[in-house]
């Protein structure tokens, strides 16, 4: 129960950004990383039915496959943080809140209706904003539905990072805005907030990637093996491997460590054998014992 109050509470925090970001910033000056709230703005100024209400229109069917395909929980959150996103679009309207709180006025620039008059500011506060916003629903298990709900498949089912996702999905819908409005900027526009979303996404979602692995090749692979164990209390992987040029059979040390390990990491394998070959790698995901995982599970 208390989960639930939770998740629901992180979604509703998360759509409020989500309609600043809209309301504020991208739609004002027609840019958008794609999704179906690129395709509500062209509705929008072509046809003057509001943002919000034309993300609702659309998202129905898009609702029914999450409910069949990532789960009733899922789906049920899904229509919560839906509804709520698509609401607190035109609830959080410049000119809504310029008739009705009066204090906010003298923020609010009236010729684009916005809180900005710079479309490069309006695109990094709107992006930044929109992926943070979407990276807490989906932490807590929700979605605003739209092309979050593909991505979420994705993620689900191939192991894709949301970002990833977001990069194929989004593409076409970026192009066919910017031939809709005749304007190829807003193109390079939703690129550049296509890149930002996605990155500000995962790292909210998911969290920055905290682990590296390193492949330690060593005459002293005993005595290092050691203290790697007893000094950074990290287990450890052997492979027999063989040289490539000389043929040589020799064991290759596998461990993953936390990033703030690595500066120790490469003390004690010089002091133990300066001539050592360590290979240090980034890692995207840990499971195990000691670690925290990034993965996301949307059936919970």
């Amino acid at each position: 129960m208390l989960v639930n109050i939770r998740d629901y509470a992180g979604i509703l925090f998360g759509s409020i950004i989500f309609g600043i970001s809209y309301s504020w910033f991208l739609i004002p000056f027609k840019v958008a990383p794609g999704g179906v709230g690129g395709i509500a703005q062209v509705i929008y100024y072509f046809l003057g039915i509001p943002a919000g209400i034309s993300m609702l229109i659309i998202n129905v069917p898009l609702f029914v496959v999450a409910w069949f395909f990532l789960g009733k929980q899922f789906g049920v959150k899904s229509f919560f943080g839906m509804f709520m996103g698509s609401i607190l679009i035109d609830l959080m309207s410049p000119e809504l809140l310029y008739k009705n709180f009066p204090i906010l006025r003298d923020f609010i620039n009236t010729q684009y209706w916005a809180f900005t008059d710079s479309v490069l500011l309006a695109s990094i506060a709107g992006s930044v904003l929109l992926g943070f916003s979407l990276g807490i629903i989906f932490k807590f298990r929700g979605s605003t539905g739209g092309t979050d709900i593909p991505v979420a498949m994705l993620k689900q089912y191939s192991g894709v990072s949301i970002g990833t996702g977001y990069w194929i999905i989004e593409t076409l819908i970026i192009f066919a805005i910017g031939v809709a409005f005749k304007d190829l900027n807003l193109i390079i526009w939703g690129y550049l907030n296509l890149f930002i979303t996605t990155q500000i996404v995962d790292l909210t979602a998911e969290g920055v990637p905290y682990t590296k692995g390193a492949y330690i090749m060593s005459k002293s692979e005993d005595m290092i093996k050691e203290r790697i164990i007893t000094e950074l209390d990290r287990g450890i992987t052997l492979f027999h491997s063989e040289g490539g040029y000389s043929g040589e059979k020799q064991n290759v040390l596998f461990v993953v460590v936390n990033r703030r390990q690595i500066t120790s990491l490469r003390r004690l394998v010089k002091e133990e054998d300066p001539k050592a070959f360590m290979v240090l790698v980034d890692v995207n995901d840990v499971m195990g014992d000691g670690f925290k995982t990034r993965s996301l599970d949307f059936n919970q």
